[in-house]
């Protein structure tokens, strides 16, 4: 039965009127049976002549009329789902969507305190929100979608004053934009651009301000919407951008900081913060404005006794880790970790040899690197530090857990801060540095030559190995391979070897020199070594600097030449 068929259905009366009663009720004028034909329901008995009666039989007709009606939308709706989704199935669902939209809005408006009024309407408008999952199945249809202003609908359902409409929106925009290859995929780009347009991030840290994750389906969409901003941060680098102005960087420090157990939000938290610190030199000084520095070490500090309980822990542990690296590469961010004595903190953790060391040890390396590392170099000799890092110079843990360092990896971050406290530190701590290799029968300057070797030979393995591929490699990307393969450790090594013997007692020249001898091997090697080291300085340094320090080099050169 269609629509036209319902509304001219005209049940038995109960009582029947003649001919020409019903003649004259066609040419009487009236409102209420203008109001009835306007309705398509037809003339009624007038209820002089049925009292209560007529009023029975109207009532039975519209509810015959609503049944037919829900029936029909139901026949209709059942058609829309059944069989694939295509451009005109999903049509017919943006328009059943936006009407359902639109009525909770008038509802809204027409009745705001008296929720009763347009409870049924919030629970038509779920469904409808509901439905639209299977367009997640069909991303190239997702133009349509935006064609027909269906994203700028569910961006304003994110501020749906029903706290499970807005869930159920993060939650389809979350499945939407969750795809395995959401660059490649046809019809995904219009959905990214047009949520971004309309200020994606901003609106769902709105969202996530409100929401109260003690209560299981909120904590639910605290996740999803996280869901949402990394689909689009892999794709988009403006996400990240919009990080700071629109409030994702201080929510997640928030959240961070909440006195609340770990769960599955706090780990999500500390990554996505991690994302956005990525190559963002932006959100990386707001970090330090809100004073994220010291939030970050607060989260820290409790592993500095204690190993994370469980694995998940662990990847929050280190994703805090990696965040505070990305931050020191700000440099006035590094002053702010030595105020809130940082320094003092990874000290410890490398001391108690707990998981943290590790990244206790990446830490350092990163604060102490460079010329705006000198403060940090002097504090650190100041706290004792040369007796935590020498002991791990001279023995290399083995890796700690899965996700631990290797021993290559331990041994140049420990050779870096090495070279930065050589380079940085004033002149009494540069001294109580030097003295370190003299100890112990020079046990140190020993370890030194035996970690030249040992990547001298992996440089030279590296050498054959690019030789037999025979690739046609231009010189910067040959070079970068043979780093990746030893070479920057080992250029390290012999700066710490030319410094030490060009600047400390003779003892130390003449130790290197006597095991040389008994290796066979020769100076002209780390000379040429160093050369090359020399002429490729220059990444992220100014000119000035640059020059600088190849000078130092050089002049390291002929002093370990002439001495």
């Amino acid at each position: 039965m269609d629509v036209g068929e319902i509304l001219n259905f005209k049940p038995e009366m109960a009582v029947k009127r003649a001919a020409e009663e019903e003649e004259d009720e066609k040419d009487r004028p009236g409102k209420k049976r203008g109001r009835l034909e306007s309705r398509g329901l037809g003339p009624q008995p007038p209820s002089s002549h049925l009292g209560s009666l007529g009023g029975v039989a109207s009532a039975r007709t519209r509810q015959i009329v609503e049944e037919k009606l829900i029936e029909y939308e139901e026949q209709e709706s059942s058609e829309m789902t059944d069989g694939p989704l295509n451009e005109s199935l999903l049509k017919k669902m943006i328009l059943s969507f936006e009407k359902r939209v639109l009525k909770n809005q008038e509802l809204r408006i027409k009745f705001p305190d008296d929720p009763r009024k347009f409870m049924e309407s919030e629970v038509e408008l779920n469904d409808a929100v509901e439905e639209l999952h299977v367009v997640a199945t069909v991303p190239e249809l997702y133009p349509v979608l935006v064609e027909l202003g269906a994203v700028k609908s569910l961006l304003s359902l994110l501020s749906h004053d029903n706290t499970d409409i807005s869930i159920a929106t993060v939650d389809l925009l979350q499945e939407m934009t969750e795809l395995e290859d959401i660059q490649e995929e046809e019809g995904a780009e219009a959905l990214i651009d047009a949520l971004l347009e309309g200020q994606v991030v901003t609106t769902l840290v709105h969202n996530l301000q409100r929401m109260d994750e003690s209560n299981k389906s909120e904590a639910d969409g605290v996740h999803n919407s996280l869901g949402i901003i990394e689909n689009l941060a892999e794709v988009r680098v403006q996400v990240c951008r919009d990080a700071g102005p629109g409030g994702l960087l201080a929510w997640l420090l928030k959240r961070l900081r909440a006195k609340l157990p770990f769960d599955a939000n706090k780990l999500y938290s500390s990554e996505i913060l991690a994302i956005c610190m990525q190559n963002h030199e932006e959100n990386r000084r707001l970090i330090g404005e809100m004073d994220g520095i010291d939030v970050l070490l607060q989260q820290l500090a409790v592993y500095k006794r204690h190993d994370p309980s469980t694995n998940e822990e662990q990847e929050m542990m280190e994703n805090l880790f990696d965040t505070l690296c990305s931050c020191l590469m700000f440099t006035p961010n590094r002053d702010l970790f030595l105020r809130g004595e940082g320094l003092q903190l990874m000290n410890l953790m490398l001391r108690e040899k707990k998981l943290s060391r590790n990244g206790a040890l990446r830490v350092l390396d990163h604060a102490l690197t460079g010329q705006e590392g000198a403060d940090n170099c002097n504090k650190f000799v100041e706290i004792l530090g040369l007796r935590t890092i020498f002991p791990l110079f001279m023995k290399t843990p083995g890796k700690h857990g899965k996700k631990g360092l290797t021993k290559d990896q331990h041994e140049e971050h420990v050779i870096s801060i090495i070279t930065s406290l050589l380079r940085n530190c004033r002149p009494n701590q540069r001294t109580r540095l030097i003295n370190k290799f003299t100890e112990n029968d020079h046990e140190k300057v020993d370890r030194l030559l035996e970690l030249h070797f040992k990547y001298l030979e992996k440089v030279l393995a590296t050498n054959l190995e690019e030789q037999a591929k025979a690739e046609n490699l231009d010189e910067d990307e040959l070079y970068l391979r043979r780093l990746d393969g030893g070479l920057f450790t080992l250029q390290l090594v012999d700066y710490i070897m030319l410094d030490v013997c060009a600047t400390g007692p003779p003892s130390i020249k003449r130790r290197v020199l006597k095991i040389l001898n008994l290796r066979n091997a020769s100076v002209k090697t780390i000379k040429n070594i160093m050369r090359e080291y020399a002429s490729n300085l220059g990444d992220g340094a100014s000119s000035e600097a640059q020059a600088e320090e190849q000078d130092r080099i050089l002049d390291l050169l002929d002093k370990f030449q002439n001495t």
